[in-house]
């Protein structure tokens, strides 16, 4: 019960701090406001200005571009629930030694038979390979994205707002 309060909790503060950051999709994909950026000057402010404005659009960006990662890598999926389900079957169903016939099988070797599957597993499912696809593609999606967009009238009061 206290671990499903704690999941509410969390749940409940990540949508308060980073959902609560979301733009309408109306503004976000504004198409008045796409220009070609003059210079490197103008695509750089923009881009600092709209990383932060449209932050919660560019985390949910990076949320479903990596939950299609996982998807489009099946191997990559069943050896994180391999491990992940191994890790919590071990630490609930096995805390304790247990005779099986003539031997004593302990946590340790119950992780050092999971860390022998899992592993060379986990590393034929490229996870390196994937975490950099996701980086790029994030990286050129945003990017892009906020070195395009004007920012709107609000960003010329937000300047004056840290002038006083």
């Amino acid at each position: 019960m206290e671990a499903l309060m704690r999941v509410t909790d969390t749940v409940r503060s990540f949508r308060e701090s980073r959902l609560s950051a979301l733009r309408p999709v109306s503004e976000f994909f504004d198409h008045h406001r796409i220009s070609k950026p003059a210079d490197m000057n103008t695509a750089t402010s923009r881009i600092s200005y709209n990383t932060r404005y449209f932050s919660g659009n560019y985390g949910v960006i990076v949320g479903v571009l990596a939950v299609y990662a996982l998807i489009t890598n099946p191997l990559l999926l069943i050896s994180l629930g391999f491990l992940i389900g191994g890790f919590t079957a071990i630490n609930r169903f096995a805390p304790e030694p247990m005779q099986v016939g003539d031997h004593v099988v302990t946590q340790k070797s119950l992780y050092t038979g999971l860390f022998v599957i899992g592993i060379p597993l986990l590393w034929f499912a490229s996870p390196v390979a994937t975490f950099f696809w996701l980086v790029g593609a994030s990286s050129v999606l945003i990017l892009g994205h906020a070195s395009v967009m004007e920012p709107g009238i609000e960003s010329e009061y937000a300047t004056v707002g840290d002038a006083v």
